[in-house]
């Protein structure tokens, strides 16, 4: 393995580690469950990118990484990845968490207390020929997305509903670790929101 590919490995298993120290995150893995991802620099294909093999889960109340961080272990982030990058090339990591309207309140005010821009894809809008192709809708999604947030990729966005998908947040920018940390401090801001918190 190259050092610009262990580099990236050896980061993204770091800010993996991030996650699994968190107990609050277990409560932000949705039923797809969480992954985090890290590119080589200009990513063209699905070997370009790592990601955690089988995603994070929850074991035991805690969030579990199910394997090793390795290249071309997901497809949907890397295409995802691969599409942001085309906007912005400064993006090189992603993470997906579970949306919900109470999870929804706490981010708005974190993105507000942190200044960052908060983004959305309307599944809604999603033209007929493209519900429920696979692999069909990344380009629209990220088109639609980029278009609704001034013509920028946020730092952080969801999906809403679509048809037979989970809605899901996104986090994304030019590292995993910071993305970690993110995660982190939504889940710890969430679990403090809750009555019996």
């Amino acid at each position: 393995m190259s050092d610009g590919r262990t580099q990236v490995i050896e980061r993204l298993a770091e800010a993996v580690r991030r996650l699994e120290a968190c107990a609050e995150f277990a409560a932000l893995v949705p039923e797809v469950r969480a992954n985090l991802a890290f590119s080589l620099p200009e990513p063209q294909v699905r070997d370009d990118v790592a990601a955690v093999d089988g995603r994070i889960t929850v074991v035991a109340g805690m969030p579990r990484a199910s394997g090793p961080a390795r290249f071309g272990a997901s497809d949907h982030m890397a295409r995802l990845l691969i599409e942001l990058g085309r906007r912005d090339r400064a993006i090189r990591a992603g993470l997906n968490f579970r949306w919900h309207e109470t999870i929804l309140a706490v981010v708005e005010q974190y993105c507000r207390d942190q200044a960052l821009a908060i983004g959305a894809i309307d599944r809604t809008r999603e033209p007929a020929e493209l519900i429920g192709r696979d692999r069909g809708s990344m380009p629209w999604k990220v088109a639609q997305l980029v278009a609704a947030s001034g013509g920028r990729v946020p730092p952080v966005f969801y999906e809403n509903r679509g048809w037979g998908k989970e809605p899901l947040f996104v986090t994304v920018g030019p590292d995993p670790l910071p993305l970690a940390d993110r995660a982190v401090a939504i889940a710890r801001l969430f679990a403090a929101s809750k009555p019996d918190a």
